[in-house]
């Protein structure tokens, strides 16, 4: 097919940028000879920032940048630079920042207008048409007759992104306590639905680094009344729309209180976290349901998501084509009435009340999103049916689903492979195979560690970030080595293969050298060997994904248990108390921090077998629990400080130490358990 117009992004990659290259804008990607230019030029700078399953981008893509009057406006005024957030988070934090100091709020697309060197002075996110090319020419000769006053203000503006994101060394605290960790949680509380999971607002997000703190807050403090809300949530969003109960997998958010109806885009990290969360959860509880969502989950990830090499692709879009070719969020998801009582017969009776035909489950234009209300006890003796009756049809009924929608458009595939995302996702993998036992999940953890060893770790023991069509360009940030070291480590510990425990240690050395600030004891988002905008940025707060920063701090801390004359410890205590006045009044926004202060508060234990069957124990040890503790093992010797002179030939003997200091050998999962207990 013949295009009109191409654009400097035909180059690239990324899904987002490759969607905008046969616009009759004059992209171009970020890159240092595009600002260079600009500056030659003196042409301000548009940059929209967006990522391939944004519905608002697709919208604003369709009324502004197909469109050749706008094109003809951006073109002649500025220098348009396209973004893909997933691939430049660096970028897009600072921006985001920018953007929420001028208005106060944000969201995608991000469209900013800055001078030449990069200073942003106006931005905005979706506009209509009409009012984007008036705001560009208004924007055009401002900068052209009053540049002095544009230049103060972004200077002034910059000053200001700069500021918010400075972090102080406090040395002189004390550490956070375990009594003021039930106080913030307590305030943190209040905010809980206890009825229907997360919190009392709508839209609702699923907040996977909540859930898990609170899940380890509340086993490691007895606190019944927070593990109920957290198994309330879990049940809520595992019975709700958000979750596809004919394909698996969780779509980003809920726009209601109920978790019913989903933004319908589907994102790699979620899933990696949610499989975690639900291993995690399932592991606690053995209920069933959390066991059927980790299954799903992966099921969705491995059959949509996953490249022929290991890696796992980012996202699914939200859109999909309607039966009118017409593109439409949702499409190939949801249902009509007729077409469940055709494809059905006479099972649509009992679905009905199993996933909500009803005013309960409707969304709108007589489009269902199935949604459960009622768990499967509930429901058998409701419809007075056998369990296993039920389960079997229920299976039998979501197959024929499921074939059925096969035939439909699918919604648009993000192929780019991210490094922290794959992170997530093993991390995921691994988790539902300590917990759930199944060996296939090792199996898929160990593909996607060697892709990730062999596609993005560098001879230098640097990351990548990306990696497309067999190529990987950009460097990683701090989110990458950070989940990257976290999910190696993990992956020891269920192989107790030491090359994943040596790549995390490299790559943890690696961070303290190229990206630790010295003056705080935090570490920027960017290497000291990329090139610098208007900051480099600290990440700390929690979001969907934790903090790069906070996920550091846990790594440092597990690794001092393993090599404690390093400095990783004093490095992630100062971290925290860098930190902790924000917990008080914002413990949801670091929740994943807050897992230090329990680790502090309570004995962390390292657990050390030796012997012909260390691996059987270690498998055994490794489906409990226990949040609080860091695994190593080996049949006779190894390099490992903890698991030296500890062989008794004839036999497996586990220790039990806190920090190296351990308790008398013994020989079963019960007794470690119990030693572990003990406390």
């Amino acid at each position: 097919m013949t295009q009109k117009h191409t654009n400097a992004l035909i180059k690239e990659s990324s899904p987002y940028l490759l969607q905008h290259a046969h616009n009759p804008v004059n992209w171009e990607a970020w890159k240092p000879e595009v600002l260079e230019r600009a500056i030659k030029e003196d042409k301000p700078l548009l940059i929209s920032i967006g990522y391939a399953s944004c519905h608002w981008c697709h919208v604003m893509e369709k009324e502004c940048f197909e469109d050749e009057e706008v094109a003809q406006v951006m073109n002649e005024h500025f220098i348009n630079i396209k973004i893909d957030r997933e691939e430049r988070p660096d970028v897009d934090q600072i921006y985001m920042d920018a953007i929420q100091l001028m208005s106060g709020h944000g969201g995608w697309p991000l469209n900013i207008v800055a001078l030449p060197n990069g200073k942003p002075f106006w931005g905005a996110t979706y506009v209509p048409k009409k009012n984007w090319i008036q705001s560009l020419e208004q924007l055009a000769k401002l900068y052209k007759e009053e540049q002095s006053r544009v230049q103060e203000y972004a200077n002034n503006l910059s000053q200001g992104v700069t500021a918010i994101n400075l972090i102080e060394n406090n040395e002189e605290t004390d550490f956070y306590s375990l009594e003021q960790l039930d106080r913030a949680v307590a305030q943190w509380s209040q905010y809980f639905d206890d009825f229907l999971g997360g919190y009392k607002r709508a839209p609702k997000f699923m907040m996977p680094n909540n859930w898990d703190f609170l899940l380890h807050y509340s086993t490691a403090t007895a606190k019944d009344e927070i593990l109920e809300y957290v198994n309330t949530t879990l049940t809520r969003m595992a019975y709700g729309g958000i979750f596809d109960h004919v394909g698996g997998g969780f779509s980003r958010y809920a726009v209601d209180t109920k978790w019913h109806v989903p933004h319908f885009e589907k994102m790699l990290y979620d899933n990696g976290q949610m499989v975690s969360l639900y291993a995690k959860a399932y592991a606690v509880t053995q209920n069933e349901l959390y066991r059927e969502a980790v299954e799903k989950t992966i099921d969705f990830v491995v059959e949509e998501l996953k490249d022929e090499n290991g890696g796992f692709y980012s996202s699914l879009d939200a859109d999909s084509l309607d039966e009118n070719g017409e593109l439409e969020e949702g499409a190939y998801y949801v249902w009509t009435k007729d077409e469940l009582q055709k494809l059905l017969g006479d099972d649509f009776d009992w679905f009905k009340d199993y996933y909500s035909i009803n005013s309960y489950g409707h969304w709108e234009n007589g489009n269902y999103v199935l949604i459960r209300d009622s768990s499967n006890d509930e429901i058998a003796k409701k419809l007075a049916m056998g369990l296993d009756e039920l389960k079997s049809k229920k299976v039998s009924a979501v197959e024929k689903l499921k074939q059925h929608r096969e035939n439909r458009p699918k919604p648009r595939l993000d192929d780019k492979i991210l490094t922290s995302w794959n992170g997530l996702m093993l991390t995921g993998l691994i988790d539902a195979y300590r917990y759930l036992g199944n060996e296939s999940y090792l199996e898929l953890a160990l593909q996607n560690a060697l892709f990730i060893q062999r596609e993005m770790l560098k001879k230098d023991r640097s990351l990548y970030r990306n990696h497309k069509n067999g190529e990987s360009t950009i460097n990683a940030f701090l989110e990458d080595y950070a989940i990257i070291i976290e999910a190696f480590l993990n992956l020891y510990e269920v192989t107790f293969d030491e090359k994943w425990l040596n790549h995390a240690k490299d790559l943890i050395d690696y961070t303290k050298t190229h990206f630790l600030d010295e003056t705080s004891h935090m570490f920027f988002f960017t290497s000291d060997e990329d090139q610098s905008l208007i900051r480099r940025s600290i990440e700390t707060s929690d979001n969907v994904i934790s903090a790069s920063n906070s996920i550091m701090a846990k790594n440092l801390y597990k690794f001092h248990k393993l090599f404690p004359n390093e400095g990783y410890g004093e490095l992630a205590s100062q971290m925290v108390k860098n930190v902790q006045e924000n917990f008080d009044k914002s413990a949801q926004s670091y929740a994943n921090w807050l897992h230090l202060v329990l680790f502090e508060a309570q004995n962390f234990y390292e657990i050390a077998l030796v012997g012909e069957e260390f691996m059987k124990l270690g498998k055994e040890i490794s489906a409990q629990y226990k949040p609080n503790s860091i695994l190593v093992g080996t049949a006779k010797e190894a390099s490992l400080e903890l698991l030296k002179n500890r062989y008794n030939e004839g036999k497996t003997l586990a220790y039990v130490c806190i920090e190296g200091a351990c308790k008398l050998p013994v020989d079963s999962t019960e007794e470690v358990l119990e030693q572990i207990n003990d406390r």
